[in-house]
């Protein structure tokens, strides 16, 4: 099959996810490079070697895979059509979200409860790496809810009729990616200590 065959706004809607995957792929470089940096860093003397994962982040972690789960399910409805079901789940998972957003921020109140800061006399390389990783993917999720939020919005504006649910696939590869990346760096931070 010819790439350049197909309507315009077929070659439109490739050329969208193309340049989803190509910041998905941007991003998990970085990603990586911060969790290299934090391996190399374990090699530091002041390194901290037992330090536990907050109980937050646990509940963190079950949150975002069920967000996953209902973000696959309202894409699944719209696409059939079924809206109510699908702003039920499109909302369920932007109130995920939230509540994920407010268990790091926890999260961090446990680290603080611990004597462990951001910077100052009080932190330490493992704990300030612990705080950036954290707050980088945050600002992801950030981004993920006003994804959500726009395709939110379009969908009571039954934007997304007639199988035109580009925007919901982005949102949704989007949050997905979000996602697999919460549970890869919390699995990194409870296994490489």
């Amino acid at each position: 099959m010819d790439l350049t065959e197909g309507t315009q706004q077929i070659k439109v809607n490739r050329a969208k996810k193309n340049m989803l995957w190509f910041g998905i792929i941007s991003l998990t470089m970085s990603f990586a490079g911060l969790t290299s940096a934090y391996v190399v860093s374990k090699e530091r003397p002041d390194w901290i070697s037992t330090f536990e994962i907050p109980q937050a982040f646990y509940i963190s972690l079950v949150l975002i895979i069920v967000s996953s789960i209902t973000i696959h399910f309202a894409l699944t409805a719209i696409k059939k059509q079924q809206n109510g079901i699908g702003m039920f789940l499109l909302v369920t998972t932007f109130l995920i979200g939230v509540l994920f957003v407010v268990f790091q921020f926890v999260g961090f109140s446990e680290i603080i409860k611990e004597g462990y800061n951001f910077t100052g006399p009080t932190s330490s390389i493992t704990t300030s790496f612990i705080y950036l990783v954290v707050l980088l993917h945050i600002a992801h999720v950030f981004a993920g809810l006003i994804s959500l939020s726009v395709v939110i919005y379009n969908h009571y504006k039954l934007k997304y009729e007639n199988g035109k649910t580009l925007g919901i696939e982005l949102a949704a590869t989007f949050w997905h990616f979000v996602d697999v990346v919460w549970i890869y760096l919390f699995l990194f931070l409870y296994f490489v200590k």
